[in-house]
């Protein structure tokens, strides 16, 4: 059933969005930190001004973003359960763990409900704004998503397989990327390349949600044929290459923005 099999198509879908457009949020900040010489991880903050919208312009809303994915794909995950939603289950006098990867799942989608709650704080509560601790909730996100990939990989086959196993090569890198910053927070490269994983890892978790249950085709992929696996791995030097080209132009477009456009303005 596609309740067990990874969050079916939704549960892939959703998840690499978040990913896809926090990797883009990423690109256009450290876009325009290299192009406007600004700290590379958080923009100076400027004064407040006056009127009535004035505090709404000043509050940084990733975080609250962050916990508005959060909850709908926590919503989505309880929706796609056709049953009573329970971690023990008693039957014959022995007690089974039921819903796992669903419980993985909502680990997963805990620690995103965190990091979104300690950016609220530490963007709009706390009088001087916080950037260790928003890095390291992030970072915490990445070392539990790490180890339950892994776990996931432990019942599937073939193009599942595959496809999972360059998902988790992704995130390994990103979990060094992030735990790196946690040391080095203002260095552009790092900066580069946690935008670049991000957009790679969201493009491909969306691109398995397809192959895997909604095929553009309109045939299903077999796992007893090499060709359709060694597709897999063709298809995501695809998307790395796609990320890389996007991260370039959304450079320069940055670049023609405060260069040309915001200048003039």
């Amino acid at each position: 059933p596609t309740f067990s099999s990874m969050g079916g198509f939704e549960g892939h879908l959703y998840p690499g969005l978040s990913f896809f457009f926090y990797g883009l949020y990423h690109a256009r900040l450290v876009s325009r930190a290299l192009i406007c010489n600004d700290p590379v991880q958080y923009p100076p903050r400027h004064p407040w001004s006056k009127g009535r919208w004035a505090k709404l312009r000043q509050i940084h809303y990733i975080g609250l973003l962050k916990i508005l994915g959060a909850c709908i794909l926590v919503a989505q995950e309880l929706h796609s359960v056709p049953r009573q939603f329970v971690l023990i289950s008693k039957v014959y006098h022995q007690r089974n763990f039921m819903f796992r990867k669903q419980w993985q799942h909502l680990t997963l989608y805990m620690t995103f409900l965190l990091s979104g709650y300690v950016d609220v704080v530490s963007q709009n509560l706390l009088p001087k704004r916080c950037a260790a601790l928003e890095q390291g909730a992030q970072a915490l996100g990445m070392f539990i998503f790490l180890p339950l990939m892994v776990s996931h990989l432990q019942d599937t086959e073939g193009v599942e397989l595959q496809s999972h196993m360059l998902l988790t090569q992704a995130m390994f890198l990103l979990t060094l990327v992030v735990t790196a910053e946690l040391w080095a927070p203002n260095k552009p490269l790092i900066w580069i390349m946690k935008a670049f994983l991000y957009t790679v890892t969201g493009s491909w978790l969306m691109h398995i949600g397809f192959m895997l249950f909604k095929p553009i085709s309109g045939y299903r992929w077999m796992d007893d044929d090499r060709n359709d696996i060694m597709f897999v791995t063709t298809f995501f030097c695809w998307h790395v290459i796609f990320s890389a080209i996007l991260m370039i132009w959304i450079y320069g477009f940055s670049f023609w923005w405060y260069c040309y456009i915001f200048v003039k303005a």
